[in-house]
């Protein structure tokens, strides 16, 4: 049950639906699905005799090399590095709290995770990966991989993960684990 201030939005009461331990077991899953996710192409295109595989490196340095640096910067933090560095954040906070060591890193891993939680976005990549299939679909043959399975996949995982993180209940375990 999570109860919301209705004026700020901010959380009143939160009862967390998976404990620390299955929040571990989201993350390592979530991370083990980003390897393929990121490595196997997402699509493949056939026009007129041409074959192209794409994954989301692959269209972030594709955008980069057209001379887009801006755009082609921003879809790699938003789809490849950002995910990455929240999961692992995450993952080594679970780590840290679970061995009782690591204060100083602890402690700036929690307050540096609402920055990593605003820039993964795999959600827009997930949108815009839509609409140029809807797009190419009338002049092109599109095959789907597993790729495509798998970053679906880790975007319901990044998902659940951001869900059931809960940073109120971060800073609560390190404080009894640290400072109590």
């Amino acid at each position: 049950m999570r109860l919301f201030c209705p004026r700020c939005h901010s959380r009143l009461v939160d009862s967390p639906y998976c404990d620390l331990d299955a929040l571990t077991a989201l993350v390592i899953t979530a991370l083990l699905l980003f390897i393929p996710a990121n490595l196997l192409p997402i699509l493949e295109v056939t026009l007129l005799g041409s074959v192209r595989q794409a994954t989301i490196a692959f269209g972030a340095v594709i955008t980069f090399e057209q001379g887009f640096w801006l755009v082609g910067t921003a879809i790699f933090v938003a789809g490849v590095l950002a995910p990455l560095l929240l999961l692992t954040s995450i993952l080594m906070q679970l780590v840290l709290l679970k061995l009782g060591r690591g204060k100083t890193a602890l402690r700036q891993l929690i307050k540096w995770h609402p920055m990593l939680d605003e820039v993964a976005m795999l959600e827009v990549y997930l949108i815009s990966f839509f609409v140029a299939a809807f797009k190419l679909g009338d002049f092109a043959d599109l095959h789907y991989g597993w790729g495509t399975f798998c970053f679906m996949l880790l975007f319901i995982m990044v998902f659940y993960v951001q869900y059931e993180y809960n940073r109120d209940l971060m800073w609560q375990k390190y404080e009894e684990q640290f400072l109590l």
